[in-house]
């Protein structure tokens, strides 16, 4: 499908509320064959989610840091994760240590999921993704790990006040662009 095809059927989703102020954008270079292009978001004319650009990276580790650092980011440890730990260790650590260890693990892989989200978007996964995206429900692409199918559904008509409302949990666990198109989406009811 063209990129202009492609780009006015994801604006006919748009919420109305939204229509004019999020645009898709992307541009390629005719004359340079191994440059890829670029495909970015923009909000209010302004450049906020550029799918190919270096500085967009985050360093596995510092993000890590973030997330231990950030009070605001609470991570659930369940049982399973408690015995996993309590297994590796073979019993000899404290209760409290075992909540300690399991949360340092599961923040550990979270930091992970976040740098290969990021680190795997380019133009032509935003043609692929945002295929998917029109072709599967609005449930499943909320539901999904990937951060452009996340910020596609958010501004999507489809998706009501109550859910939007009711979704404010989940968004506390996923990446700082989906909060910030969240938040977006959330200022518009």
């Amino acid at each position: 499908m063209s990129w202009s095809k492609l780009k006015q059927q994801l604006e006919s989703f748009l919420c109305p509320a939204l229509y004019g102020r999020v645009e898709y954008r992307s541009t390629s270079y005719r004359y340079l064959p191994d440059k890829a292009g670029l495909c970015y978001i923009a909000v209010d004319k302004k450049n906020v989610f550029n799918m190919s650009d270096i500085t967009t990276l985050i360093r596995w580790y510092q993000t890590e840091l973030e997330i231990k650092n950030d009070p605001d980011i609470q991570i659930p440890i369940n049982g399973e994760e408690l015995e996993a730990v309590r297994k590796d260790t073979k019993g000899k650590v404290p209760e409290e240590r075992l909540i300690v260890i399991a949360r340092s693990r599961k923040i550990s892989e979270h930091a992970k999921d976040l740098l290969s989200a990021q680190s795997q978007l380019s133009k032509s996964n935003f043609t692929v993704i945002a295929n998917q995206y029109l072709s599967t429900s609005i449930e499943v692409s909320l539901e999904s790990s990937d951060i452009l199918l996340n910020i596609l559904a958010l501004v999507d008509r489809r998706v009501g006040k109550k859910r939007i409302l009711n979704m404010t949990e989940k968004m506390k666990l996923k990446h700082p662009i989906v909060q910030y198109f969240y938040e977006l989406r959330r200022s518009t009811l």
